[in-house]
């Protein structure tokens, strides 16, 4: 019987040296989901999510792509192939459901509350 030549195949050129795992949690905060959140969104349980994200499950094509949907970014995204752009500013969790929050505020508290922030921020850097 024959004998199968193996190649060498050429390196993956990735953007960063972090793992999906990690990808999947700064996009995840990003957007501003809790892992219940996300979780409910993909249709399984916070427990099967967290082992994802802690790397101790492995994740198979479909629930990537799920994951990639829910977080409004592409599979290639998490997989270290594309950048996001939005993680220039990476935005703490803390500040983004804050801001949500603001955001179902009528107008005229909005504005109370951003010209408070302003001054507060402009305050702070004299």
């Amino acid at each position: 019987m024959p004998r199968k030549i193996q190649k060498e195949l050429p390196p993956i050129e990735l953007l960063d040296e972090k793992t999906v795992s990690e990808r999947i949690i700064e996009a995840r905060k990003l957007k501003g989901l809790s892992q219940n959140e996300l979780a409910d969104k993909i249709g399984i349980t916070r427990e099967l999510f967290a082992s994802y994200e802690l790397g101790r499950s492995r994740i198979y094509d479909e629930m990537l792509t799920r994951i990639a949907i829910a977080l409004d970014v592409t599979p290639n995204r998490l997989l270290g192939f594309e950048k996001d752009e939005n993680t220039k500013e990476n935005i703490s969790l803390r500040y983004t459901k804050r801001i949500k929050e603001i955001e179902k505020l009528p107008e005229h508290k909005k504005k109370v509350i951003l010209k408070t922030i302003d001054d507060s921020i402009k305050a702070n850097k004299e």
